[in-house]
């Protein structure tokens, strides 16, 4: 593949790593990572609420990984309220699990402007080999996304993203982390989960996953082959070339 070529197909991939930096870091401010509704279930129970009168006690909720609100229905008017999880809700959520999504999201961040930067240096520097050369590339963009070639490469453990995704997962439908909150300092009402989908900032860790994953292709598509992919019979015929001499 012609230089200029290379170089254009490095510049997209470094522009995408440094939007997937800004859009991770963009999701870990907001409180749209999950949005739902709880349902007053004393509230409900004690007027044997149904149809429309069942909607006078559905409140909702959206939070994210610092913050979040909800609206409190028990069948007098919503009243909302805002929650912070660091330090009210600490010793009522599985705490290590939070922050290890919160850590695995820095560190995404990191890896993505890592990878920008080795993007953009070999398409306008004089890069070397390993780890500012295509071997780099490859690295942070494993890395960052799980991705696993050869069995060379199973060294790397997954992918930031697909952790971040499976333990904010485990966190919300395992530990059910909607009706802890909502019954946070709730003593004479219990609540109960509704319904609850994951929002926008959930997908955008999904998506800056993918795009690693697209970036990897694009360093193969720019002609460079997958690290330490050589095959046997190159090798033993190497090493006969060298005997002979």
């Amino acid at each position: 593949m012609p230089a200029q070529q290379k170089k254009i197909i490095f510049c997209v991939a470094g522009v995408l790593s440094f939007a997937c930096a800004l859009g991770t870091a963009a999701a870990v401010g907001t409180q749209l990572w999950v949005k739902g509704t709880i349902l007053c279930k004393t509230g409900a129970l004690l007027v044997n609420a149904t149809g429309q009168e069942l909607e006078k006690f559905i409140g909702k909720i959206q939070y994210g990984l610092f913050y979040g609100e909800r609206v409190r229905q028990c069948g007098l008017g919503g009243r909302p309220f805002q929650f912070s999880f660091f330090p009210d809700l600490l010793k009522i959520i599985p705490a290590s699990i939070h922050v290890s999504v919160i850590l695995f999201c820095t560190v995404l961040i990191i890896f993505a402007l890592v990878g920008a930067g080795f993007f953009m240096f070999n398409a306008f520097g004089s890069p070397y080999e390993t780890l500012h050369g295509p071997v780099g590339l490859y690295l942070w963009s494993f890395i960052a996304c799980k991705y696993r070639p050869p069995s060379h490469l199973s060294s790397v453990s997954g992918s930031c993203g697909c952790l971040i995704m499976i333990l904010f997962s485990s966190e919300v439908k395992i530990h059910h982390l909607s009706e802890k909150i909502a019954n946070f300092k709730e003593g004479s009402f219990t609540f109960k989960t509704h319904s609850e989908q994951f929002a926008n900032s959930f997908w955008i860790i999904l998506v800056c996953s993918l795009v690693h994953f697209l970036n990897a292709l694009l360093i193969r598509f720019a002609g460079f082959e997958f690290p330490f992919s050589k095959s046997k019979d190159s090798g033993t015929t190497t090493g006969a070339a060298d005997l002979m001499y």
